[in-house]
Parts: C-alpha cells; structure tokens; sequence
C-alpha cells in the first residue's frame, strides 16, 4: 500500500509500502542489513531491516548520486575507519 502522505524523511517505512525493498549490503553482519527502495520519484528510500515499520530516509537521486561517487572515491572511509 503507497502512502497518501507525501514522503519524507521519518516517516515510516511501512507506509511506503513492502514489495521493493533490497538488502544490496548484506553478509555476514547477524542480520544488521539496510534495506533500499528507488521510490517512483526518482528517490531512494533506506530503511533498517530489523525495524521495516520504522522510520525511513529519503534521498533524492542527486544526493544518492553524490553520496555514491564520494563514497567511490574514498570521502567516507573515515566512518569505518
């Protein structure tokens, strides 16, 4: 079921409904997965799969763009490190 709300950051992922969400990041983590859904907008959502009724980002494609390449070229190693 789509929201009637418009979407936005915090709102619960439940509402943005259960088919199309993903784990690209998964392994051998004890099940601590983010899961990603491309919203018909253009705009990503990300959600934690332990809590799928919680709350919700939403990016926008640029910003995902942004966040991909700089994650590409090394500009958040720094939160593993």
């Amino acid at each position: 079921m789509e929201s009637k709300d418009p979407v936005r950051n915090g709102m619960s992922a439940a509402d943005l409904g259960t088919e199309g969400w993903h784990k690209p990041w998964s392994g051998t983590n004890g099940g601590s997965c983010v899961e990603a859904k491309r919203l018909p907008d253009g705009s990503v959502a990300f959600r934690q799969s332990k809590d799928p009724e919680g709350p919700a980002l939403v990016y926008t494609r640029e910003e995902m763009i942004a966040f991909l390449e700089g994650a590409k070229a090394g500009q958040a190693d720094f939160l593993i490190a």
